[in-house]
């Protein structure tokens, strides 16, 4: 007769298709999905109101004898007139330096 070990062997079953995640998975996971989450907020909220019209646009009304210098100065005090004059033009899409009495020009932004 033989004889018999007195270690006994253990036999591991395991079920495929169970997941066990460690502290550290679910702390991945967990991670994971809040930045999924963050980025289809970041996605489907609206835009911000600086990037859209702000409503009615600055205007000045030309008077006789204005130049796009003196609206410059009376309307964008403390900016570099050469800049804001520039600026008028470029917004208003102007070829030239001529103003009309009468005419309403937009200004950039104060």
């Amino acid at each position: 007769m033989r004889a018999e070990s007195a270690v006994e062997r253990t036999v591991v079953v395991r079920r495929p298709g169970r997941v066990r995640l460690t502290r550290r998975g679910r702390a991945v996971v967990l991670v994971f999905l809040l930045l999924v989450a963050g980025l289809g907020l970041a996605l489907a909220a609206p835009a911000s109101r600086a990037a859209g019209p702000g409503g009615d646009a600055p205007t000045a009304e030309v008077r006789p004898g204005d130049t796009l210098w003196s609206i410059a100065e009376r309307e964008l005090p403390g900016r570099d007139p050469v800049r804001a004059v520039e600026e008028i033009r470029r917004l208003n899409r102007m070829a030239d330096y001529t103003v009309h009495a009468g005419q309403r020009v937009l200004l950039p932004g104060r």
